[in-house]
């Protein structure tokens, strides 16, 4: 079984599917699911400039018994309860600068028929039985008895007792076949760390799931039972990837698109989409995906964030006093992509201080307003000194060694490589010093401008698929369309230049 994702993607040589998880609606979005869908937008963003055509999604999950009791808590109901949730999501979209093609709802007609239909793909592996067990109701999940530990699953939820009519998928009979995969595909599941710990639940034993539910009704109904069992939320869930591709029509088509497909996910639910779901997929006759990125939790100043203790970082509230590219910045320079991670608003402040303001915003303003001082006008010399070759030839390279980080999704490490060349940068404008070559080599003078203004072409690509607000700012500047990567082979030519304003406020002090 090896993977059918060729690695020079021969069957689509620039495709990327690319997801966030879709969002459970009981409550109201919080930094957790920003940060979720800024990642993913951060690689969709990346893709597109180097010339994939890419389709994301996002969208949220509106079934099940929390958000049946969710909505009776707020004397809604379910349906009414799921619009408004909905649309506060939808919000946090548009506040965090999303890119998405498509949000789609699970209580969506079409969503209705494409669960329904990859329901019928699996029933081979199904049959009826009784559940009973523990489940917890805030986690959706079925908790085997040796992981609760004083009444609480894993994740500190309360657990329930179940006992039901159920319809069961045969995970079991998949053991071998995953663990084989997982084996044969190293990559599927990143970080290392996450994917050990899957490999090490699957060879503990796996057994049959319950898919379905017949104690209450706020679900997509299961094929053919009158409306008896409603589907088990996470198979109805994990199908939206598939129904955003347009399932069921052209099954061969959603294959294929989702060998390209990056899955970037909570570590609370990789389970589901590392075990769960690569079986299912297995069983409907459909490609698993290219990957699973399973990212980590933020605290909050040192603490877990928590609704009772009033500390959830609310990204509205954090855009509008800081900035949305500060915020989309700080997420992903603060912390490596994957691991755990701890939001400060005095961190996000000295971030956008000195990384945003002090170093990249003092850069691009000091070398443009120096190039106003000459009327504005950028006079091109690529007559270059071994000094300024070395500079040229790191800016011609950024969005290459890029590359290589973004492909394993190591976002911290692609945003560090385009932070080096600004140092970099601030360190010969330094050292050249153009406002005394302005005096006594005018020469050499406009060589050094031309390969800062290079320079910081190459800057404003690296940084645009993390701060696209800033970015455009910057290409606006240089008189760039900043639409393809590929605009980074060609040569400034002999140009008037726009007055330059501050990309950054900096701080005031008191």
């Amino acid at each position: 079984m090896n993977n059918p994702n060729a690695k020079d993607n021969k069957k689509s040589p620039k495709t990327q599917f690319v997801t966030t998880p879709i969002y459970y609606i009981n409550g109201d979005p919080h930094i957790g699911h920003a940060y979720a869908s800024i990642a993913a937008d951060i690689i969709v963003r990346f893709k597109r400039m180097d010339g994939y055509n890419v389709h994301f999604s996002t969208g949220t999950d509106e079934h099940g018994i929390k958000v049946a009791r969710s909505a009776e808590i707020a004397n809604m109901t379910p349906t009414k309860f799921s619009d408004i949730m909905a649309q506060n999501f939808k919000n946090m979209n548009r506040i965090i600068n999303l890119s998405e093609h498509d949000f789609i709802r699970t209580t969506e007609e079409r969503h209705k028929k494409s669960a329904q239909v990859f329901w019928k793909l699996l029933k081979k592996d199904i049959y009826k039985g009784i559940y009973s067990g523990w489940y917890s109701v805030r986690d959706e999940e079925y908790v085997p008895e040796n992981e609760i530990v004083n009444g609480k699953a894993p994740s500190g939820a309360l657990v329930e007792w179940m006992e039901e009519e159920s319809y069961f998928f045969k995970l079991s009979s998949y053991q071998d076949k995953l663990l084989r995969y997982y084996e044969e595909n190293p990559d599927f599941i990143a970080p290392v760390a996450r994917k050990n710990e899957v490999v090490s639940f699957v060879k503990n034993g796996l057994k049959d799931l319950s898919i379905s539910r017949s104690k209450f009704s706020w679900g997509i109904p299961v094929p053919d039972t009158d409306g008896e069992h409603v589907m088990y939320v996470w198979i109805d869930a994990l199908a939206n990837y598939i129904t955003s591709l347009g399932f069921p029509e052209n099954k061969e088509h959603v294959s294929e698109i989702m060998e390209n497909c990056i899955h970037i996910v909570g570590k609370e639910i990789l389970r589901f989409h590392a075990v769960y779901w690569p079986a299912f997929l297995m069983s409907a006759g459909i490609s698993l995906p290219q990957r699973i990125f399973a990212h980590g939790w933020w605290t909050h100043d040192g603490q877990k964030m928590s609704k009772s203790i009033g500390n959830v970082v609310d990204p509205f509230n954090i855009v509008k006093n800081y900035g949305l590219d500060q915020l989309r910045y700080f997420l992903f320079r603060e912390v490596r992509f994957g691991e755990d991670g701890d939001f400060s608003e005095e961190a996000l402040k000295k971030r956008a201080a000195y990384d945003l303001a002090n170093d990249l915003g003092n850069l691009v303003q000091r070398v443009l307003a120096f190039i106003q001082k000459l009327e504005g006008r950028l006079i091109v010399n690529y007559d270059f000194t071994e000094r300024e070759s070395a500079l040229f030839a790191k800016s011609r390279n950024l969005v290459r060694e890029m590359h290589l980080k973004m492909e394993k999704q190591d976002l911290y490490g692609a945003l560090s490589t385009v932070l080096e060349l600004v140092s970099e940068s601030n360190r010969f404008t330094n050292d050249m010093q153009p406002w005394k070559l302005a005096k006594i080599d005018v020469a050499r003078l406009n060589a050094v401008l031309t390969v800062l203004c290079e320079s910081i072409r190459a800057i404003a690509f690296g940084i645009f698929s993390f701060m696209p607000d800033t970015a455009r700012k910057i290409f606006g500047f240089l008189n760039v369309e900043g639409k393809a990567f590929a605009e980074l082979e060609s040569n400034f030519t002999d140009q008037q230049f726009p007055i330059p304003s501050l990309l950054f406020p900096k701080e005031e002090k008191g």
